[in-house]
C-alpha cells in the first residue's frame, strides 16, 4: 500500500473544459456531505498518544491530518463562493505543510475541527445543491493547476476528504488500534 496515496492520488484532470457528468457531481455532493462524519468515525477512541502519532514515517500526525481537513476545505468553500461571483478569479494558494507545523495544528483537541468541518461542510454542501450546470462550469485561475471548474475543483475536494481519511484509518489497521 502506497502510505502516502492509500486511495490513489487524484484521478481526475484540472482542466477548464471538460465536465463532470451529473451522476458524478452527486457522489462528489455525497461525498463532502458524509467527510466529517466519516473522519470522526476514523478517529473514535483514539487518544492523544495515538493522535499524536504520524500516519507515516515524516508524515503529519492523526492530529495535523483532522486540523489540515478544515484548512483546506475552508480555502476550497471560499473559492467557490469567489467563482460564483467573479469572472474566474484568481485564488490564493497557500503552504499547507506550513499551517500543519502551527501552534493549534499540533496540539488544539480533533473535536475541534471535527466540528468545524461538520458545520463547514453543511454550509458548503447547502450552496452545491442550488448549484446550476453553469454554476458547475463557472472557473477559478488556481497559480499552480491553472483554469479550473468547479465541478472538477468539486472532485477533487471529495477525493481529498476520502484521501486523509484513508490516511487514518490504514494507520490504525497497521497498528491494531480497534
Amino acid at each position: 500500500m502506497d502510505l502516502k496515496f492509500p486511495i490513489g492520488k487524484f484521478p481526475g484532470k484540472f482542466d477548464s473544459k471538460t465536465p463532470v457528468d451529473l451522476n458524478q457531481r452527486l457522489l462528489d455532493i455525497a461525498a463532502v456531505a458524509e467527510a466529517a462524519a466519516q473522519l470522526r468515525k476514523a478517529v473514535a477512541g483514539l487518544d492523544d498518544r495515538q493522535l499524536d502519532t504520524p500516519y507515516r514515517p515524516e508524515g503529519w500526525t492523526v492530529r495535523q491530518v483532522i486540523h489540515h481537513v478544515p484548512d483546506s476545505h475552508i480555502n476550497a468553500y471560499i473559492r467557490f463562493r469567489f467563482a460564483l461571483t467573479e469572472d474566474t478569479p484568481i485564488v490564493k494558494p497557500y503552504d499547507e505543510a506550513k499551517w500543519a507545523e502551527l501552534h493549534d495544528a499540533k496540539t488544539m483537541p480533533a473535536e475541534v475541527s471535527l466540528t468545524l468541518l461538520d458545520s463547514l461542510h453543511r454550509r458548503w454542501v447547502d450552496l452545491l445543491r442550488s448549484f446550476s450546470d453553469a454554476d458547475f462550469a463557472r472557473t477559478l485561475q488556481h497559480p499552480q493547476e491553472g483554469i479550473v471548474r468547479l465541478d472538477t475543483y468539486l472532485s477533487a475536494y471529495a477525493w481529498h476528504g476520502k484521501h486523509h481519511c484513508a490516511h487514518i484509518t490504514s494507520l490504525r489497521e497497521r497498528m491494531g488500534w480497534k
